[in-house]
């Protein structure tokens, strides 16, 4: 399993990362469904019905119009070993 390193722009503007473990490279959108609820637990359990079919990306779009959070990039993690 390789390790994902997301980095985004929270709601105060600041650049945070979140590492996110899948075999493939995740989509803005598989990594906006996996931030949603660490960032917005509430929010998580919104229906998201008045965008499905009308975006390619409901959640992503979501996190940027309603909640200020920016995906800025997706790069695999460099493995450390100490």
């Amino acid at each position: 399993m390789k390790v994902w390193t997301i980095s985004f722009q929270d709601k105060d503007g600041v650049q945070q990362t979140h590492n996110l473990e899948l075999e493939h490279r995740p989509s803005e959108e598989e990594a906006a469904q996996h931030l949603r609820p660490i960032l917005f637990p509430v929010v998580n359990e919104l229906d998201l019905n008045d965008l499905d079919g009308r975006s390619n990306a409901p959640t992503a779009e979501i996190l940027k119009e309603q909640n200020a959070v920016r995906i800025i990039s997706i790069v695999e993690a460099s493995e450390q070993r100490l």
